[in-house]
């Protein structure tokens, strides 16, 4: 049962990140970086528990650095990106957390 809260936090980013992406709203794009946030759902098992970010995520998260900001005034991702598991995973990956 303790399960379930993750499961249905994990589907819940994803709804939202897709329904973000597909409204057309997420589509920020600086110097030659195509800032698509489902492209961080690598990133969701590090986010919905203890599990350190994948050399993957990482590698993601240094892609859409410029990114960030955006994430973080679009309203329905801001929730996502400004959490303290999104810091703690910038932080595992050598990734500065934005000051926007």
């Amino acid at each position: 049962m303790k399960r379930f809260p993750y499961v249905a936090l994990s589907a819940t980013v994803l709804v939202v990140l897709v329904a973000a992406v597909f409204s057309g709203e997420t589509h920020w794009a600086e110097a030659q970086v195509t800032c698509n946030p489902i492209e961080l759902s690598v990133c969701l098992p590090a986010i919905t528990s203890s599990v350190p970010p994948s050399e993957s995520c990482c590698n993601r998260l240094r892609d859409q650095t410029t990114c960030f900001c955006g994430y973080l005034n679009d309203p329905a991702l801001r929730q996502f990106a400004d959490n303290p598991n999104t810091r703690m995973i910038a932080r595992a990956c050598g990734v500065p957390y934005p000051q926007c």
